[in-house]
């Protein structure tokens, strides 16, 4: 069989022919070390033009359309095109990723800038709104982002001599931006009658607020603030690409031509004309300028047409050519010469060119016609062919570049021409379907025809001995023709053994494996072999060049890819002597030239690029069916294969219920059943998450020991036998990591929108809650050494990795991880930048790099599947467990050696300080030394070793290790089969919690007076629990088939079974040995119940929709009971044991009289009287307020009713468990609610005495204790459930003034006002961007904040500013009547120990000193202002905060804002804009002062906290359905708040990124009612005023 890996060779870029001059402008640049930075297609470029030499920055995967320098002129940022986007900040000295900034722009990266200091970094989108971003570059961080302008913008800059002040141009406009806060505030450049509003295409910022911008018409505009003061007419003939300023002054570059140079005030230096030199490029069009760089007495000009010059301002009559590519046009033909290092390309701009590889120069050019499309060289090498787009053909001689011969005998294009190996024939392949063949030495006579094909011709070969030519064409077909007669040849054997001069074909057996699978058979365009070597190179649509093995028979083989090409490739070749690979791009019209790297030679060059190894990305994507990869383990394969996903997460809940409410708005005016009055609390879980997880089980701070199960975090304390559990997630839980310090805990859960929790082992409080990166879930954490972060990865596609502050709840960088799963990530404890990722055939090494993450494959033969990674006693040291039991030794990312571990995949490893210790499916645990030398000691996991204080049974021996942990002289094991085991040093193994294995847990059942469970599950196992303080498991027994349902006779002697093949057993309670068996069904035993008393019978429900009873003295069957027409869900008995109740998947509720099973018709009030010995039932009027709104979308899969006949508990398929109190009459009862089981809870039951209950999910495996508190049993806690589905409309009505306040939408409000037209604008409004309205001129209090009126077109705006200026000059705001008190609270106070009072009223805040009786006034806002709040930190003294009504929330000038500001010099600190849309009804600052926490008025009413000085949103979340009126932080806290407003107060807590709320509860008080609550103080408790 062919080799089918990666040929061991590789390509390394070396030299890059070209510059993007075409749609970019000023990128072009001189580094701090005198080279030379620019880009062409997706490759940065640093060129030395002394040693001639060039660098590349290969970090982009499409073209980059944008550059900037940055100040200290070693870093450069770069922005590209694409889907998303990103930015790249690197250095031009090592070309090495410093940062990556992503997530922001769609479309493309337009403009970039750097600010004076570095600091920041100024990026402008290709979106429709042309966003602009202002980033913290290092931090990958956005600081401010708001739309740009609604046309495109061309070029941004910084004011290098104001702080926070920008400048944009672009298509008719000029925009002048500060940025406070979070927000970037534009005003308009007023053209006036000095200058017409034209597009500007270039700016530079100089002293004095003044700033020179270049204009379409070649003049330049002079602004002064936003002002244009003055215009120097005609600088060029037309219009000025580019603008460069520099200590000596400034330089512009136009479209004429002409580069300008002009000193420090503007007045003109000298003219450098560049279409007089005898160099360069000269077509019809003549030469234009896209970017200009004056350095000293040197000057970099970059052109439209790709060339790059430099001038010598000195000598400037003499600019020289140091780089040239072709000019804009598709790229397409390319020869290489038969004896010399020449390669010839001919493009669509007419011109062909002769690059000699060796000099990296362009030796001849010559203009054709005609585009060109295909080339070739003569065998002699004496003529050059070129094949036109009009379907002629020119032979030239390339001495000299003069024409030998033109013919024209097609129509359309030429594809495609190759000589004959012996020189004498010409085959021209064209886009008539044919090739023709012509003779060379006839002075090119057409000598033959080749007409087989249907389609275009695209490729042909000669054979050797210049006899045959093989074709392919567009339609895929592979055709042979005997030369020259250019007869078709249908008769394949002749063709056996034909050798081929060249390879250059997509299509025939040697290049199947070039194809992925499902593509195009368009996509590759071009292939070359190379004979000698035995590889093949290919070119494709997606820019990829590819190194495979030649030939390459099987599809999909292995390969290694190179970017750098951004779009299409068009064209592959191997120089003459298979030194180079030159590929030439489409779109980019670039010349790529790769030096071919043999795989002796690249082990030298291990030692001296750095970026080589980036360059060679290895091949990731080989498509193939990897039949070389040895099978993957069972068990792998399994957890691959899981998804996680649900029909209906948690999170979809509230949405859900708002769709159902409508419904429901009748029901819930009628009195609804209250929630009971007892409650239950979590007591024990049994169970443990190993069949999916791994190294998910740690020793904590104090001993105890933390793991994870269901929805629940576990803190397992094993001396006293007893758990604690953190309850915050609600959905099952993947992953666990322990902090160094053992005190705090992460766990990562599933999730539409995932979160992770880190929480506090003793407090078992959250401590922060990241959310918003990952979806469906997360499967990896670890911390790093220090505590301080946090790494992630997540279950969605791409299994995207992020690295977070976990504390500050921020993150700091992501990358998507891999196609295929990811096991483990590990953060390196010597360098917190740099982490690992290992998975299915997966090993990456990755490092920081701004808002991204740069990875490395780890270079091994083959990529093994790996399960576990930690690292070594070094930086470089990691150490990894493969699937098929070897241990791999990295350094760095380099596979030193591999030694053989376990039988089986190794799943858990654990570093200590003098070694290591590893687990495996084996049931193994080995101690190893240090270096992995020696095997120290290996512990077995067997029953005979069990020590006698163990809490249960090994079901097996050897059972698979999923978890590794040390710690108090034992070694702590996770199993598979949910067992946590402790080892101690010297053998002895104590069992301490165990659980069911993999599979879904259904039968339950409680002993009828014993503190006993029993439960069978899919694992194919029946349990016993002891449910006493011990709890263990007392006995298991295996079972040939899963089961489902389990039951205990009356007096607990036996126990019944129902198997999921349709047979039930029933065994001894006590030994759980067989007493009998039958199997009389196909389909499952969904329930089975004995007859109360005596246990005479036994009732079995099954899936094929009957009931059996069976007479258990005479083991026989008795009675059928038919007519149901779904699969039977619950069975219950009477009292007397005469009548049963069934419950079917098509909600029926039947009744049938036993033993005979005939079936009875009884009324629902009949139903009621009669006493029923169980009830698990969930159909039927007593139990009719079980069911929840969202119905549709839930079961309730499972109810019991207390003993005592007074509590109702239900499991559904949210995973809820619920109290009710019985008889639940009426639609959706209250209820209270515990979340701890993961998807759905299969079965509940109370104990015999009421005083426990027993429930268990499904996929979670579990069985959980809960203990129950009787009605009378109160002590003070924390609310743990939420009582009601619907909120109740009983509670009273409201006050007139609430009502009113309630109804008061702020959109509307502002229409009542404008009685008569006014027209005008507002001082304070005149030099911000006149928005919409103002255009027309309306006030802009008279106008609705959200208009109603259409935009007008762009193109219509007048210019009110110029001419409205001078009557209005002299007005200042001097008193203001009023204050706004009808539907606002909390806006007057004191400031100054009670020589001020502040407040507001229309969009003015105003300051009133009560000595002097003067107003001042802080008139920032742009609409009304809704709340105010002072800072009362001595810190911050006369911080005022104030927030005002808007419109949408996107983010410009008309967004709802938070302004902070001094109340005595009125000086703006900070402007917030948010997302609230509508506006901000409540503001508050923090203890410390430091945030400031803001309600909106959207319809969530979205609580967010601010960092204000920063303008940094901390945590944001909805806050209510129904309106807030107030939210105020506790006066000694950063983190509690509460909100209180309609018929509601929330109780918040902010932990990291994430709020959390509990529901303030009234239930401590008798029949007290939720009131809407106007306002909140604190106290040593809180007190709330209602209305």
């Amino acid at each position: 069989m062919a080799d089918r890996t990666a040929p061991n060779c590789h390509l390394r870029l070396e030299w890059v022919y070209g510059y993007r001059g075409h749609q970019c402008r000023n990128n072009l640049y001189y580094t701090a070390a005198k080279e030379i930075v620019y880009f062409v297609a997706g490759v940065g470029v640093v060129y030395n033009t002394r040693e001639h030499k060039q660098k590349f920055y290969l970090g982009h995967n499409d073209d980059i359309i944008s550059l900037a320098l940055h100040p200290e002129r070693v870093l450069v940022a770069t922005g590209q095109v694409g889907k998303e986007p990103y930015i790249c900040v690197w250095d031009s000295y090592t070309v090495q990723t410093v940062s990556i900034l992503k997530d922001t722009h769609t479309h493309g990266i337009a403009c970039l800038a750097f600010d004076l200091d570095g600091q920041c970094l100024v990026s402008v989108g290709l979106d429709s709104k042309n966003t602009i971003c202002v980033w913290d570059w290092r931090r990958g961080k956005v600081l401010a982002a708001a739309p740009g302008h609604t046309d495109r913008i061309f070029d941004i800059s910084w004011d290098l001599y104001q702080p926070s002040k920008l400048v944009s141009c672009g298509v008719k406009h000029i925009k002048f931006w500060s940025l406070c806060g979070n927000a970037l505030t534009p005003k308009r450049g007023v053209f006036g009658k000095t200058g017409d509003l034209q597009t500007i295409l270039c700016l530079a910022c100089a002293r004095d607020q003044v700033t020179y911008s270049g204009a379409l018409n070649g003049d330049i505009y002079v602004w002064k603030g936003i002002n244009l003061i003055r215009t120097i007419q005609g600088a060029h003939g037309s219009g000025i690409f580019s603008m460069n300023a520099c200590e000596e002054g400034f330089a512009t570059g136009g479209r004429d031509g002409c580069v300008r140079l002009w000193d420090l005030n503007f007045k003109p230096i000298t003219v450098i004309d560049l279409r007089e030199t005898d160099q360069g490029y000269k077509v019809a069009r003549g030469l234009s300028v896209r970017s200009v760089c004056w350095r000293g007495d040197h000057i970099l000009v970059g052109t439209q047409d790709s060339e790059i010059f430099e001038v010598v301002v000195h000598d400037r009559t003499k600019p020289f050519l140091i780089m040239q590519g072709h000019c804009e046009g598709e790229l397409w033909a390319l020869a290489v010469h038969p004896t010399k290092p020449l390669a010839m390309t001919g493009s669509d701009d007419h011109s062909v060119r002769i690059w000699s590889l060796i000099d990296h120069a362009l030796i001849a050019r010559c203009n054709m016609e005609e585009p060109i499309r295909c080339a070739a060289v003569s065998t002699d090498g004496i003529h050059l062919a070129l094949g036109m787009k009009d379907g002629s053909f020119t032979v030239l001689r390339i001495r000299d570049m003069t024409e030998v011969v033109h013919i024209k005998d097609r129509k359309e294009a030429v594809h495609e021409l190759k000589y004959s190996p012996d020189g004498a024939h010409l085959a021209v392949g064209s886009n008539d379907n044919s090739v023709d063949v012509y003779g060379v030495v006839q002075r090119y006579k057409k000598v033959g025809e080749c007409i087989g094909s249907t389609s275009f011709i695209t490729h042909m070969d000669w054979s050797t001995d210049s006899k045959y030519l093989q074709t392919n064409d567009g339609s895929g077909k592979r055709l042979f023709y005997r030369m020259p007669s250019g007869k078709e040849i249908t008769n394949r054997e002749e063709l056996k053994l034909v050798q081929w001069a060249s390879w250059t074909c997509v299509l025939g057996p040697e290049v199947n494996g070039i194809w992925p699978k499902y593509s195009e058979i368009n996509d590759i365009n071009s292939v070359d072999a190379n004979f000698n070597n035995q590889v093949l190179v290919t070119a494709d649509d997606y820019g990829l060049v590819k190194l495979l093995r030649y030939p390459c028979v099987r599809k999909g083989a292995k390969f290694k890819k190179y970017l750098g090409h951004s779009a299409h490739i068009t064209n592959a070749r191997w120089s003459h002597d298979y030194q180079w690979v030159i590929t030439i791009g489409g779109a980019d019209h670039s010349v790529f030239q790769w030096k071919f790297v043999t795989d002796r030679k690249s082990k030298e060059a291990f030692h001296i690029a750095p970026q080589e190894t980036f360059a060679d990305s290895n091949s990731e994507e080989s498509d193939s069916d990897q039949s070389d990869v040895p099978e993957m383990d069972s068990e792998i394969e399994q957890e691959t294969q899981l998804t996680y996903r649900r029909q209906v997460y948690k999170e979809d809940l509230p949405q859900l219920k708002e769709q159902s409410k409508e419904k429901h708005r009748a029901v819930a005016m009628k009195k609804r059943e209250r929630a009971p009055g007892s409650r239950v609390k979590l007591h024990f879980i049994h169970g443990y998450r190993g069949y999916d997880c791994r190294s998910n089980l740690f020793y904590t701070q104090t001993g105890e020991i933390v793991y994870h199960v269901a929805a629940v975090g576990v803190v397992y304390n094993r001396q006293q036998n007893t758990q604690r559990f953190y309850m915050g997630h609600d959905d099952d839980i993947l992953c666990l990591a322990i902090h160094p310090l053992k005190d705090f805990v992460a766990t990562g859960q599933v999730g539409r929108d995932s979160s992770i929790h880190i929480w506090d082992t003793e407090l078992l409080k959250p401590m922060s809650v990241l959310k918003g990166f990952h979806q469906l879930g997360v499967c990896a954490l670890d911390f790093s050494a220090d505590g301080k972060r946090l790494a992630s990865v997540g279950l969605d596609d791409n299994h995207t990795v992020v690295l977070w502050d976990w504390r500050k709840g921020e993150k700091l960088s992501a990358i998507r991880g891999s196609k295929d799963k990811i096991f483990v990530i590990k953060i390196n404890p010597y360098c917190p930048d740099k982490l690992i990722t290992a998975g299915v055939k997966h090993m990456k090494f990755w490092h920081k790099a701004g808002g991204g993450l740069i990875g490395r494959k780890g270079i091994m033969g083959k990529t093994e599947t790996m399960m576990c990674a930690v690292y070594g006693w070094t930086e470089e040291m990691v150490f990894s467990g493969t699937c098929t039991g070897d241990i791999c030794i990295w350094r760095d990312m380099f596979l030193v050696k591999t030694i053989k571990a376990h039988d089986g995949p190794v799943f858990s490893m654990h570093a200590l300080e003098k070694g290591f210790v590893t687990g495996g499916k084996d049931g193994i645990v080995a101690l190893w030394d240090d270096t992995f030398e020696r095997c120290l000691k290996t512990y077995t996991i067997k029953r005979a070793v069990l020590a006698p204080g163990s809490k249960g049974l090994l079901l097996e021996d050897n059972p698979s290790i999923r978890a590794i942990s040390l710690g108090h002289g034992h070694i702590l094991v996770g199993t598979k089969n949910g067992e946590i085991l402790e080892v101690d040093k010297s053998g002895p193994i104590t069992l301490l919690v165990q659980g069911h294995m993999e599979g879904e847990v259904w039968g339950l059942a409680t002993h009828p007076h014993l503190p006993l469970c029993a439960t069978v599950s899919d694992d194919k196992t029946l349990r016993i629990w002891d449910l006493s303080p011990s709890h263990c498991m007392l006995a298991v027994r295996k079972l040939k088939k899963g089961g489902r349902c389990c039951c205990f006779s009356p007096e607990g002697k036996a126990l019944a079974v129902g198997l999921n093949d349709g047979s039930f057993l029933i065994v001894n309670a006590d030994t759980l040995e067989d007493l009998v068996s039958f199997h009389h069904r196909k389909d499952i035993i969904s329930d089975i119940r004995f007859s109360p008393g005596a246990g005479k019978y036994l009732a079995v429900a099954s899936g094929d929709s009957f009931v059996d009873i069976y007479n258990v003295m005479s083991s026989k069957r008795v009675g059928v009971c038919k007519g149901s027409l779904n699969y039977i869900t619950h069975l219950d008995w009477d009292k007397r044991g005469k009548l049963l109740q069934v419950n079917t998947g098509a909600k029926e509720q039947l009744f049938f009289e036993a033993p005979r099973g005939k079936r009875q018709t009884i009324p629902a009030t009949e139903v009621e009287k009669i006493d029923w010995s169980t009830w698990t039932c969930v159909l039927g009027t007593s139990c009719e307020g079980i069911w929840p709104v969202v119905s549709e979308v839930t079961e309730v899969t499972a109810a019991c009713l207390s003993n005592d006949r007074n509590v109702l508990a239900t499991g559904d398929d949210l995973g809820y468990v619920k109290l009710f109190r019985y008889p639940v009459k009426g639609k959706y009862a209250k209820f209270k609610r515990y979340v701890a089981h993961s998807t759905h809870v299969t079965n509940v039951r109370w104990t015999h005495d009421d005083s426990l209950l027993a429930t268990v999910g499904g996929g979670d495996t579990c069985l959980m204790i809960w203990t129950h508190e009787a009605e009378g049993h109160r002590e003070a806690r924390h609310c743990d459930s939420e009582e009601s589905d619907i909120e109740s409309e009983d509670d009273g009505g409201y006050d007139s003034d609430v009502t009113r306040e309630n109804e008061m939408s702020y959109t509307i409000k502002a229409l009542s006002t404008n009685m008569r037209p006014m027209t005008g604008v507002k001082p304070h409004l005149q030099l911000k961007e006149p928005s919409v309205d103002e255009r027309q001129g309306v006030v802009r209090g008279s106008r609705p904040p959200v208009s109603r009126a259409l935009p007008q077109p762009e193109k219509l705006q007048t210019n009110n500013m110029g001419k409205k200026k001078r009557p209005i000059e002299d007005l200042v705001l001097d008193l203001v009547f009023g204050y706004r008190g009808n539907d606002c609270r909390n806006n007057v106070h004191y400031l100054n120990e009670g020589a001020d009072i502040i407040y507001h009223t229309a969009s003015v805040g105003i300051v009133l000193n009560l000595t002097t009786a003067c107003q001042s006034f802080y008139v920032e806002h742009s609409d009304d202002i809704l709340c105010l709040t002072i800072n009362q930190h001595p810190k911050f003294p006369n911080v005022v905060a104030t927030g005002q009504v808007g419109d949408t929330g996107d983010m410009s000038a008309t967004t709802p804002s938070i302004h902070v500001w001094d109340a005595m010099n009125k000086q703006t600190l900070s402007v917030l804009r948010c997302f609230h849309s509508r506006g901000v009804c409540s503001v508050s600052f923090s203890a410390t002062g430091k945030l400031l926490l803001s309600v909106g008025l959207d319809p969530e009413h979205t609580i967010t906290i601010w960092k204000w000085q920063e303008g940094a949103k901390v945590a944001s979340r909805a806050g209510h359905t129904q309106r807030i009126f107030v939210a105020e932080f506790r006066p000694d806290s950063d983190t509690q708040f509460v909100s209180v407003g309609i018929k509601h107060v929330r109780f918040w807590t902010l932990a990291g990124l994430a709020l959390l709320s509990k529901k303030g509860m009234m239930s401590c008080i008798e029949d007290a009612r939720m009131q809407t609550m106007l306002s909140v103080a604190f106290g040593a408790v809180c007190f709330f005023v209602s209305e």
